[in-house]
């Protein structure tokens, strides 16, 4: 059975060129891949996600070549039967 899941985090970017980019992956499925296009923010970003029970690596990184810093941070869980602990997902079939 596959279970609704709502993720959010804040990502940082400290970059030097308008090119900047990253990707997002779930375990090793690339989920998003963005241009960093803002000055002095961050990014709410938000994970919708419907799978089975499990654990889920959730992995941000740049794409190279680049002269930048990706930092994320406070991961949450929205709404769902699941938990987040550093940069795993879990998704169980009991709610929390």
């Amino acid at each position: 059975m596959e279970l609704s899941a709502q993720v959010i985090c804040d990502v940082y970017c400290h970059h030097v060129s308008d090119d900047t980019r990253y990707r997002l992956y779930v375990n090793d499925e690339l989920f998003a891949e963005r241009t960093w296009i803002w000055n002095d923010c961050y990014l709410e970003e938000t994970l919708q996600i419907l799978a089975p029970a499990g654990e889920y690596h959730i992995r941000h990184e740049l794409v190279q070549p680049c002269l930048a810093s990706l930092e994320v941070r406070n991961p949450r869980v929205e709404y769902g039967p699941a938990r987040i602990q550093g940069d795993t997902l879990m998704i169980s079939e009991a709610a929390q």
